[in-house]
């Protein structure tokens, strides 16, 4: 028998994300929050006014009539409006939701509609945008009973929708806030919908807190008050990876870039500003690379600037190729389900002194779990072992992992009898824990039996000199099922032949592995977070009527 448990002598404080921003705005009250206008021009406020800015949109918004648990719609680029309701909105009660711009119009108008969105904070650049939205205002029968429009553009007429500097502008006099509960949802974020209708993830206060510690150790993002932070995946996609939570956290200074995000304007910013620490999708880091290959000596950056890639998988050459530039390249998994962190490619002490060509294998894997991140492996036989091969779908638990989606009760597959919940990611872990994804479960290939890796086959293609961009999807085949063939974008007016490519992959993959087609595209087509959308190049090499191979 067990007698009793022991109380603790320890205060129960509540864990709440308004913390982040006051703890700011008293001892880092003029370190920046800079941000970029549509003009290119900056804005500068310290963490002291956006205190003040975010309790007097908390206030503002009650006086508005919110009430606990409505939903206030986000549709806005990267910049300190969206920083504010970061907090301000979570600070009164409600849930802030990041619309992704991105999506198409009829997506969006579903997600505002699933959601139930009260209000609406909206860009005044992307009032054309909204227009074009179909049914989501109460006048149109939808849910959104009010808009406020924020200015980054300088745009007057706004039509006839309120503005959000007005709105915020009546200060925080006045303003009660709710009893503090760490369990209150904070904010909404709902998937890209590549496979089904957009799923919408629902954080609370205590998991958004205990992700933004959890991103904060050195050995995940390691950002400390000294750095300089700019965000470039938006604000609307997966919380931004925390960062805009992260940075405020430690008092960082953060740099917001608008919707400006050509590498040109980025590597702008990153010389002006002295930019420290970043995070985007491999395509931005690809973009970034090769104009510093065309021009090497434009931009003078801080030196080792850690440059953090997620969404998709990173090739072992864009790591080597800013490494030349003294830029760092940080690997990172994760999911809108994930909040999003779930692993990360630090080397461990033990393996430091591997060769140089063994490191950089290690750093283009998806890593390790960051603390109370669980994972495993698991194929129809069963949980597979930590060999560096056996392949399995990735599961994953921990405080910040979603429970189930919001208002869905058609999507509990998701999720194991036991609570894991299933990424649709297949892997392999090694022996030390370090994470490789192999693919998505619908993207694998599967040829007379064995499975192909398209990742991989991709990842190898983009180290050759001429190739820019590669995509590997399965075409039918009727000896194997499915045979690999590969889409490439080339870099400049120099180009391979098809042999050639064959020859740069031999060495690296089974000859049964290598794809059977080459075609040469202007752009792989990308969904709305910037990844490669595998099903329109499916559709584009499944026809043979409509494929150019190369020689």
């Amino acid at each position: 028998m067990t007698g009793p448990a022991l109380a603790s002598t320890m205060m129960d404080g509540a864990l709440m994300l308004d913390a982040f921003v006051e703890r700011a705005a008293l001892l880092f009250p003029n370190v920046e929050v800079v941000s970029r206008r549509a003009d290119k021009s900056l804005e500068r406020h310290g963490y002291r006014e956006i205190g003040h800015r975010v309790r007097s949109l908390a206030t503002g918004l009650a006086r508005a009539g919110l009430r606990e648990g409505d939903r206030v719609a986000t549709l806005m680029w990267n910049h300190h409006f969206h920083l504010e309701a970061y907090f301000g909105v979570p600070m009164a009660g409600g849930v802030y939701h990041t619309l992704n711009l991105r999506l198409g119009v009829e997506d969006i108008a579903y997600i505002v509609r699933h959601a139930r969105d009260r209000f609406l904070l909206v860009d005044d650049v992307l009032l054309p945008l909204l227009a074009k939205v179909p049914g989501i205002l109460a006048k149109d029968g939808g849910p959104i009973e009010r808009v406020f429009v924020a200015d980054v553009a300088g745009i007057k007429e706004i039509g006839g929708f309120e503005s959000l500097d007005e709105l915020i502008g009546g200060g925080d006099a006045g303003f009660v806030r709710l009893p503090a509960d760490e369990r209150r949802a904070a904010g909404l974020c709902y998937t890209s919908g590549t496979t089904g209708k957009p799923k919408g993830v629902l954080y609370s206060h205590r998991s958004l807190v205990l992700h933004t510690l959890g991103t904060g150790l050195a050995d995940a993002f390691g950002i400390c008050q000294r750095d300089t932070v700019l965000p470039v995946v938006p604000m609307f996609h997966a919380n931004a990876w925390g960062l805009a939570f992260t940075t405020t956290m430690c008092g960082a200074k953060l740099v917001l870039p608008g919707p400006m995000l050509d590498p040109e304007s980025l590597l702008d910013l990153y010389e002006k500003e002295r930019v420290t620490f970043s995070a985007g999708v491999p395509t931005i880091w690809l973009g970034i690379l090769h104009a510093l290959e065309r021009e090497p000596k434009r931009w003078s950056l801080v030196p080792d600037l850690r440059m953090v890639v997620g969404g998709a998988a990173a090739p072992e050459s864009l790591i080597r190729g800013l490494d030349a530039f003294g830029l760092r390249v940080i690997h990172a998994w994760g999911m809108t389900e994930t909040s999003p962190m779930g692993t990360i490619a630090t080397v461990k002490a033990s393996l430091s002194e591997a060769s140089e060509d063994d490191r950089y294998r290690l750093r283009a894997k998806q890593g390790m779990p960051v603390p109370f991140v669980e994972i495993r492996a698991v194929s129809e036989t069963g949980e597979v072992p930590w060999d560096g091969k056996s392949l399995g779908e990735l599961e994953v638990r921990g405080p910040w992992v979603a429970a189930s989606y919001f208002e869905n009760e058609e999507a509990t597959d998701r999720w194991t009898a036991d609570g894991w919940f299933r990424t649709g990611d297949v892997v392999h872990i090694d022996a030390e824990g370090y994470v490789v994804i192999a693919d998505r479960t619908k993207d694998l290939i599967k040829s007379g039996g064995e499975w192909i890796s398209s990742v991989a086959l991709e990842n190898a293609l983009m180290g050759h000199p001429t190739v820019k961009e590669a995509a590997v999807v399965a075409i039918p085949d009727e000896k194997w099922g499915e045979r690999p063939a590969a889409a490439v974008v080339w870099k400049g007016e120099v180009k391979a032949t098809k042999a050639e490519l064959l020859a740069h992959l031999a060495p690296h993959f089974a000859k049964w592995a290598l794809p059977d087609v080459f075609v040469a595209i202007d752009a792989v087509p990308k969904n709305s977070t910037g990844k490669f959308l595998k099903s329109a190049l499916r559709d584009l090499l499944a026809d043979p009527t409509k494929r150019d191979p190369l020689a």
